[in-house]
């Protein structure tokens, strides 16, 4: 086989493997594009994806995190959802207040899905959320 090798153009062997190291590549690449979470584009898109989920209601206001990964939505009855890309498409989660935490970067929203985890929301802190929150009518 060595001999076979010997005796073979060496244009053709370096063909065979440029074209294996493009392959290589290719799937490399394709790996990591799987990977990469697409960010959240503008409130609106999280918006709609809340109000999808919960069918009727509208959101009042929405927050989004700095890198894009998740966001927190409040509708004008009161109910909040998290949001957060799955894949092509977002996913809407309802949560109670109670499951939205501050940390030292950001908030941390508890979903209790396992198709989404926890969410982060980088670079937004608690007043933020704080002017989300429902306003307390006068009585």
């Amino acid at each position: 086989m060595i001999a076979a090798l010997a005796d073979a153009d060496p244009l053709a062997i370096g063909g065979a493997a440029a074209l294996a190291a493009l392959v290589a590549i290719g799937i490399g690449w394709t790996t990591i594009r799987r990977r990469r979470v697409e960010p959240i584009g503008s409130l609106e898109d999280a918006a709609d994806a809340v109000e999808a989920m919960l069918g009727g209601s509208r959101v009042s206001g929405a927050v989004v995190g700095a890198d894009g990964i998740g966001a927190l939505a409040v509708t004008d009855d009161g109910r909040v959802a998290a949001v957060k890309r799955r894949g092509d498409r977002l996913i809407a989660h309802e949560v109670t207040w109670r499951s939205v935490r501050s940390t030292a970067a950001g908030i941390l929203i508890e979903t209790g899905d396992p198709r989404l985890g926890e969410i982060a929301l980088a670079g937004v802190n608690a007043l933020d959320i704080r002017r989300l929150a429902p306003k307390a009518k006068n009585r």
